[in-house]
């Protein structure tokens, strides 16, 4: 069975994707025409569209692996929605931007706000065993595979001749 299908994002998702990726290749100019809720909207569509996940299958379980360097637990959430839909999202905030009189930002580049990512996980998941750990602002989402069952030999009766 071929996994890559399972993991595309939805549909309406990636169209999302593609134009946010679009506007970010656009250039500082761009962003700078726009007003506060437009830089605002493209800002938290940044975090979405670069928040990368690696996703790995191994012969007992499905992996999902996340840089998320600097983020807490309660940044950080991981659900399943709709019955087979692995989500993982959260925030990363803005730090105080207050520092000592006289200094003064030249960029921001660092991306702040939601993130959010969305993987339909397929039939042999086992929902109930999903765990998650963040180490190092690495996050490791582990989906357990339900193992396969050997179907059952026929019973074999002696017969006996007399």
């Amino acid at each position: 069975m071929a996994l890559y299908p399972l993991f595309i994002p939805e549909p309406a998702m990636e169209t999302v994707v593609d134009t946010f990726r679009h506007v970010i290749s656009l250039g500082d100019d761009v962003f700078t025409m726009l007003d506060e809720p437009s830089r605002t909207y493209v800002r938290e569509s940044q975090a979405m569209a670069n928040t990368a996940v690696d996703v790995k299958e191994t012969a007992t379980s499905f992996e999902f692996v996340a840089d998320l360097p600097g983020l807490g637990r309660e940044e950080v959430k991981v659900q399943v929605e709709n019955g087979n839909a692995l989500l993982i999202s959260g925030e990363r905030h803005r730090e105080s931007r207050k520092g000592e009189p006289g200094d003064k930002y030249h960029r921001i580049e660092r991306s702040t706000g939601r993130f959010m990512r969305r993987f339909v996980l397929p039939e042999n998941a086992d929902l109930d065993k999903i765990g998650a750990q963040c180490k190092n602002g690495v996050l490791t989402v582990t989906v357990p595979k339900i193992p396969r069952t050997e179907p059952e030999k026929p019973k074999v009766i002696d017969v006996h001749i007399s």
